[in-house]
């Protein structure tokens, strides 16, 4: 009798599982039935094909996820299912333009649900309404005319940075210390901070938020995404000590209403006549400084490894950023003058930018469904755009592998195929901060250092940025005074 009853248990778990991943099955599939949806692969339920997307870029090849499927399924767009949800993957000049050119038309900006979770707003309002917020916030701070007052600033950083980090040694770990240097830069023109040892404090929960905004969001101890979320309490809970801070300076005469984008945050009131709350500024603070300081430091660490890699290219940077070094009084620091001078090592970066973009790409909603390429797109789908579908395309790009700055010569590509910052109303407003920033590096490290690398053949792994898997080690040759 007892046998029977256990006999029975057993059964009924059995069948419950059973129904369970039958309902899983019919659910996923459900998601993707409908008239003329692309072609593609849907892969299991709630897993999808996130591993394959994620894995690839693991592995330093993130387009081999896009191109294997543009060859089976279609080159302008194919479905999938990515972090949970039916996605659909937009390829090449034609799809970008597309998307670019619909924004809150058809498609709207869609963050996966690690980023809200990692960074929770304290008005509880979606990480989109907030962007919205700060793109109407951030252009008086870092349109072109406003930046010029910065790059002094950013140039006794660099020669700071340089001179703590870099000099008198024989090799040093790059990706780290571009790193430190695009933070500092970001704490100092976000915050006015500038105390080292304050800063420092940072630089560990900033790795482990960085390497798990985008991660599969399992919440256990451990997990990437469960660090991300420990890391940005922490981080949050620094910044309003900072916060408090500034408001008695700003009471007290200590600090200028116009000195930085703090500053402007505790005295700017929004339509209402309502000022933002110190957990509120937190937040958007936080999304400033992982926006204003990773995407540079992957770019400023790639430009390191192409110059070891291309002597001639090297040496026509080095010539160009002699030139300005000499024309310099000595102690005189850069203007905006000498980076508009900065013509060829400006497209070094871009190529370095469309060899290694550090935004891979970025997800949308479907707010009307709407025919593609005479493909249906249901409303409620992701999309996926990915600047490798252009950036290593042949069609775009002759010889997509080869290093040649001179694609940027004259009018450059054609539009819509060169995208390390998006492209539309939400191309990214920090792009030409981020020009500035790069370009200020440049200046310094090539007028004090030749390198080479210690690692010939360094894998490169993409997480969800590129990146050196051991850090890009390179030895220091000094140049002589």
């Amino acid at each position: 009798m007892e046998q029977n009853f256990y006999l029975s248990l057993l059964l009924l778990f059995v069948s419950f599982i059973t129904l369970s991943l039958f309902f899983l099955f019919y659910r996923h599939r459900s998601n993707f039935t409908g008239p003329n949806l692309p072609p593609g692969k849907v892969g299991y339920p709630m897993i999808g094909e996130s591993f394959e997307f994620f894995s690839t870029g693991w592995k330093g090849h993130p387009e081999k996820f896009i191109f294997d499927r543009m060859s089976k399924y279609s080159s302008e767009v194919f479905k999938t299912s990515l972090l949970g949800q039916p996605a659909a993957v937009f390829c090449g000049a034609a799809g970008n333009k597309f998307l670019f050119s619909n924004e809150n038309k058809l498609v709207t900006a869609w963050w996966p649900d690690s980023v809200n979770k990692v960074f929770p707003s304290s008005l509880q309002t979606s990480s989109k309404e907030e962007a919205k917020k700060m793109r109407k916030m951030l252009p008086n701070f870092l349109k072109p005319e406003a930046l010029q007052r910065y790059i002094g600033i950013m140039d006794t950083i660099a020669q700071r940075h340089f001179k703590s980090g870099w000099e008198n040694r024989d090799e040093v770990l790059v990706f780290p210390l571009s790193k430190k240097y695009t933070f500092w830069l970001a704490c100092r023109l976000f915050l006015s901070l500038e105390d080292p040892n304050h800063i420092a404090r940072f630089d560990d929960p900033f790795k482990l938020l960085a390497s798990g905004i985008i991660s599969m969001p399992i919440d256990l101890p451990g997990t990437p995404f469960n660090r991300a979320i420990k890391a940005s309490n922490f981080i949050r809970k620094e910044l309003v000590l900072i916060i408090k801070q500034r408001k008695i300076d700003l009471a007290e005469g200590k600090a200028s209403p116009t000195q930085d984008i703090l500053s402007h945050m505790l005295l700017t009131c929004d339509e209402n006549g309502t000022y933002m709350n110190e957990l509120d500024i937190a937040d958007k603070i936080l999304g400033l400084l992982i926006g204003g300081h990773d995407t540079a430091s992957a770019s400023c660490t790639f430009i390191v490894k192409y110059l070891a890699e291309l002597p001639h290219i090297y040496d026509g940077v080095y010539k160009e950023q002699m030139e300005i070094a000499k024309s310099k009084a000595p102690g005189e620091l850069l203007n905006w003058d000498d980076i508009q001078k900065m013509k060829y090592s400006w497209n070094v970066a871009c190529e370095v930018l469309r060899l290694a973009p550090p935004l891979q790409g970025a997800f949308r909603e479907v707010i009307n469904e709407f025919i593609f390429n005479g493909f249906s797109i249901p409303k409620g789908w992701k999309l996926y755009w990915s600047a490798n579908s252009t950036h290593k395309s042949a069609q775009y790009f002759p010889e997509p592998e080869k290093f040649d700055p001179s694609r940027f010569e004259g009018s450059g590509p054609a539009p819509y195929t060169f995208v390390p910052f998006g492209g539309g109303p939400r191309m990214c407003p920090g792009k030409e901060y981020a020009r500035l920033e790069i370009l200020v590096f440049m200046h310094n490290l090539v007028k004090r250092f030749k390198w080479e690398k210690v690692l010939p053949d360094e894998k490169i792994i993409v997480d969800p940025m590129p990146m050196p898997a051991k850090d890009l080690p390179i030895k220091l040759f000094p140049h002589k005074a």
